[in-house]
């Protein structure tokens, strides 16, 4: 039945079948050959319906939803707009923090391109920035923020993973901030190469602009220095967002109208819905896989190949950028790392670096051809043939390659924050 069973679940797979189907399949057919009750699998769910972190994921996918239907990305361009604007390439670097703000409240790569981009994109165009170096930022800055609190990814992971959520949470900030830079240092030179003009800082600009954004500027200042300054949980944190972005962006900006609520509130739930039934059969197939020794099984394979920390991290990182661009980040973590995470940390990999390791190297597959996500995205959005996008967001992720490569040879880098803080 294995023999069977294994070609026509890809074959399912390939032909689009949902990802739990196919996971639930492999899980029940594993229980089956090993005799195991299938209420395992109820009980997983159970278990999982428990937990108290998951809460965060519905209300911040909600707060996420509501911000993008918002006026909120139009008044967060025009704030960092009139703060940066003045600088070499300043408005390419407003493009960068709005779009990793953004992706870091939303969670969702192809909502920052389809919201950001249409407001971005003209704007840049008119400043004379070149076509192809437009179109490649906000191409590959649609997933930058990921690795920034509060993103939906990283508390998915820490529950994954059984990692502390506030450590990664704190460990992303480094390397998130690092990704900026060296994005942001290869914007500024473009600019200064094209001689792109710069716009006169206005103190009355940014006094409307601030005024204008007093609301929401504050958000995330609000929510992250109350988690690392330890007065709030992550859940608390969620359920402040939900609330907050509910009354400023219906009841005082009014940009999203009562009788639009119900659809926001079902296209956000959709969402969570998805994610958690993935998450129950993968956690369950998760557990058969741990029983049966498999971890333990590839890493003696490994091992018999690889003698050495810096070659497994070499290969690691290879094999996590061809996941990134076939599988979308959720999927990616919940199959990928319980079986990777034993390995890495049998190498000495501690497992909150392994995983900013592993959300950096998801964050670059969006973007990696032939099949990342950001790239169709984008073609759709700016309607220009994915080809076209292939060759501009080239430079781009060898810059983010090059950032990947710091993060992971240089652990204090994800470590050092967490140490500091004495984050638990």
């Amino acid at each position: 039945m294995s023999w069977l069973l294994a070609p026509f679940l890809i074959l399912m797979a390939l032909l689009g079948a949902p990802l739990f189907v196919v996971l639930a399949c492999l899980t029940l057919s594993a229980f089956r050959s090993q005799e195991i009750d299938s209420t395992a699998v109820a009980i997983e769910m159970y278990r999982l319906a428990e937990s108290p972190m998951l809460i965060a994921i519905p209300l911040f996918t909600f707060a996420g939803y509501l911000l993008a239907e918002s006026g909120a990305p139009r008044r967060l361009v025009k704030m960092s707009r009139a703060l940066l604007g003045w600088m070499p390439g300043g408005l390419a670097l407003v493009a960068l923090v709005a779009c990793a703000l953004f992706t870091a409240f939303t969670g969702a790569s192809g909502v920052t391109i389809i919201a950001m981009g249409g407001l971005l994109l003209p704007a840049m165009r008119s400043e004379k920035y070149p076509q192809v170096f437009t179109h490649g930022l906000l191409t590959t800055s649609g997933s930058l923020g990921l690795l920034f609190p509060p993103s939906l990814p990283i508390i998915i992971l820490a529950y994954v993973a059984s990692v502390s959520v506030d450590q990664l949470f704190v460990a992303g900030v480094i390397p998130g901030l690092l990704l900026i830079a060296v994005l942001g240092v290869y914007a500024v030179l473009q600019a200064k190469r094209s001689d792109v003009p710069r716009q006169a800082f206005s103190w009355r600009e940014l006094g409307r602009a601030t005024r204008h954004s007093a609301l929401e500027v504050p958000l995330p200042f609000l929510i992250l220095g109350g988690i690392y300054g330890g007065k709030i949980t992550v859940t608390e944190a969620a359920s402040i967002t939900a609330m907050y972005a509910l009354i400023v962006e219906v009841g005082i900006y009014r940009d999203v109208k009562l009788r639009d609520l119900p659809r926001v509130f079902t296209e956000s739930m959709v969402l969570v819905g998805g994610i958690l039934i993935i998450l129950a059969t993968a956690l369950s197939l998760t557990n058969y896989l741990i029983d049966a020794e498999v971890p333990t099984t590839i890493f003696e394979w490994i091992q018999t190949w690889i003698d050495s920390k810096l070659l497994f991290l070499i290969l690691l990182n290879v094999f996590l950028l061809v996941v990134g661009c076939l599988m979308d980040i959720f999927s990616a973590i919940l199959v990928v790392v319980p079986l990777i995470l034993p390995v890495a940390q049998a190498y000495g990999v501690h497992p909150v670096h392994l995983g900013i390791i592993f959300l950096t190297n998801l964050e670059i597959g969006y973007s990696t051809p032939p099949v990342g996500l950001n790239l169709f995205i984008a073609s759709f959005r700016f309607g220009k043939p994915v080809v076209h996008l292939y060759r501009a967001s080239l430079p781009f992720l060898a810059l983010y390659v090059f950032a990947l490569i710091l993060i992971t040879y240089l652990p204090e880098l994800s470590l050092w924050l967490v140490r500091v803080l004495n984050v638990r």
